[in-house]
């Protein structure tokens, strides 16, 4: 667990509304714009890539699932789904932020489709467990998808509904991902990103509940 800031066990299982939010800033945190693993710029100009948003608890983990992927292009840690603007990594696990810890992906759709991101996602990580995974707990470590085009909202949709099924036959219980469209992504620290290249020793929460998705699109 890597918490940094020690809140009351109630808050940060409960999202905060807007006004309890803390402020931020105006300016974006300033980072290094090179993948440490491709060489590749974090934020990519190519207009043939596609961008994707995936929260699987710790972005340390979700994020070397994500660039081992042939196709991939790029890879990047964040913060997203809350309302404090430019957060830093504390005020993010301070609860009152509103965001989670999420991976930004740039793919190119004719080597890997947005369905096999999301057999990724589904197939990673617990979705079913709320404000935690494992021993993360909080907010931040909620599972989400945020979309970028109404598109990849329906087919995350629909990938919901055909992994719950296949959840239920194994005796689960219901997915509590957050599925919407894409607001805001603010870049993590640069020591975040791609933090397990870096640090092959590192933490990684991420544990599969060991239910195959198997998409029918």
């Amino acid at each position: 667990m890597r918490d940094t800031m020690l809140f009351d066990k109630r808050q940060k299982l409960q999202l905060p509304e807007q006004s309890q939010c803390l402020p931020g800033r105006t300016e974006a945190l300033e980072i290094e714009n090179t993948h440490y693993v491709f060489g590749t710029p974090l934020e990519m100009t190519d207009t043939e890539l596609e961008k994707a948003y995936f929260a699987m608890g710790c972005f340390w983990g979700a994020e070397r699932k994500y660039w081992q992927i042939p196709g991939v292009r790029s890879t990047s840690v964040g913060y997203s789904g809350g309302y404090t603007p430019n957060p830093t990594y504390e005020e993010v696990c301070s609860g009152l932020t509103g965001h989670t810890e999420i991976v930004q992906v740039y793919y190119d759709p004719k080597i890997v489709s947005y369905t096999e991101l999301l057999k990724v996602f589904w197939e990673s990580h617990d979705p079913t467990q709320g404000m935690k995974q494992g021993n993360d707990v909080g907010t931040q470590y909620r599972s989400a998808i945020y979309c970028t085009t109404p598109q990849q909202l329906a087919q995350a949709e629909s990938s919901k509904s055909e992994f719950q099924n296949s959840l239920d036959k194994a005796g689960f219980s219901s997915i509590t991902s957050e599925i919407k469209m894409l607001v805001h992504f603010y870049y993590a620290e640069t020591y975040h990103q791609q933090y397990l290249a870096k640090n092959p020793r590192g933490y990684c929460g991420l544990k599969s509940v060991g239910v195959e998705f198997a998409s029918t699109n």
